[in-house]
């Protein structure tokens, strides 16, 4: 694997340039979908080839690491597509109002954490994913406790932008683990 000599290149491995194939004139649904898949990929890609360093905090006194963006980034996703569009009564997984960063206070290098976390992760997902293809439309709606009424629309805009600022985190913690840095 070739190492990135610059930020802006694409991070090494074969499924880095895959992130990137949506056609950039399709329908809107199709456009909101491939951008939050391709931000969920980086995600995975940014966290690829680790073991323990998962865990790597940021710098003390932050419990900032990449295990806790996975778990926050699950509990994410169920708040929006299970909660608040779906309507099931889905507590958060991590954290609690007890414990409010659950996420990434309890992203410990145990490798039985690890594999759940990943799990509930790709399984809050994949929920995403399939409420999204059967929803009628982008107009589908339900009501927060924080924004009131949204639409799967905003919830979708939302995604993205939640994952693009947790991958900056990344980013910087992926580089402060082994170097690599790239998109």
């Amino acid at each position: 694997m070739a190492k990135s000599t610059r930020r802006g290149d694409l991070f090494p491995g074969a499924d880095s340039a895959a992130r990137f194939t949506t056609p950039a004139t399709a329908d809107e649904r199709r456009l909101l979908t491939d951008v939050l898949a391709a931000q969920r990929a980086t995600l995975e890609l940014k966290c690829s080839g680790l073991g323990p360093e998962l865990v790597l905090r940021a710098v003390e006194p932050s419990t900032l690491s990449l295990l806790g963006i996975v778990r926050h980034l699950a509990d994410v996703e169920r708040r929006w597509f299970r909660r608040v569009l779906a309507g099931q009564d889905a507590p958060a997984l991590f954290s609690s109002v007890a414990e409010p960063d659950g996420d990434f206070d309890g992203a410990v290098s145990d490798p039985a954490v690890v594999a759940a976390s990943w799990e509930a992760w790709r399984d809050e997902v994949a929920f995403a994913e399939a409420f999204v293809n059967e929803a009628a439309d982008l107009d589908v709606h339900g009501c927060d406790s924080w924004r009131g009424t949204v639409s799967l629309r905003w919830v979708l805009i939302h995604m993205v932008e939640e994952y693009a600022r947790h991958n900056g985190h990344a980013d910087l913690l992926r580089e402060r683990i082994d170097g690599e840095i790239g998109l």
